[in-house]
């Protein structure tokens, strides 16, 4: 074989080896695309990377109320209303209306707060018997960390609490890392007390 034609064939050999490589590149970092966006698609079907559900609110009121979930019940919001709320929560509820459960003397609550500006919606659940909560439970919580608020251990401090003012009866036990969700707990618990009473 000629030294020219062994020339072109190695050239050819090389050109060849290039395109095999770069094809492989492709295929791997497509594969590792894939491999992230799967992932990110994943937490975001979950509700969102920092999304804890620890209850659904069909399970809530099914806990609270058994097989005979009340028809749920819609409270307009006034004037008159939100002054009474605003002195339990710190501010204005800010739905105008609120759906709410009500049977055998017990209501059922499902309300959303945050913890400061900027922060994502929590939402919790409260059932409320003759003034006192009865359950409280975090439904979904939204933040990054603070997620305790959710345990049983830290919500059965609420088992019972009342409204003594515009305070509960009761203190709280603080969570490191989480005093602002500890305080929104609280808030969305005093606001349940109050709007149980306005069902009467």
């Amino acid at each position: 074989m000629q030294q020219k034609e062994l020339n072109e064939m190695n050239s050819a050999i090389t050109l060849n080896d290039i395109h095999l490589s770069k094809r492989s590149f492709l295929r791997s970092a497509l594969a590792l695309l894939l491999i992230g966006a799967g992932s990110t698609a994943a937490g975001a079907d979950e509700g969102g990377s920092l999304w804890t559900t620890f209850q659904t609110p069909e399970a809530f009121l099914a806990q609270a109320f058994g097989n005979s979930v009340p028809p749920a019940q819609l409270m307009d919001l006034d004037a008159a209303k939100q002054a009474q709320i605003s002195a339990v929560f710190g501010r204005a509820y800010p739905q105008s209306r609120l759906r709410y459960w009500k049977a055998g003397g017990r209501s059922a609550w499902i309300l959303e707060d945050i913890g400061k500006p900027g922060y994502q919606l929590t939402t919790a659940a409260f059932v409320v018997k003759a003034g006192a909560i009865e359950t409280a439970r975090v439904l979904i919580y939204r933040e990054s960390r603070g997620e305790q608020v959710g345990e049983a251990s830290f919500l059965q401090q609420f088992n019972g609490a009342k409204l003594n003012g515009t305070a509960l009866d009761r203190n709280i036990d603080n969570i490191s890392g989480a005093t602002l969700s500890v305080l929104m707990m609280q808030r969305m618990a005093r606001a349940a007390i109050k709007l149980d009473s306005l069902t009467a």
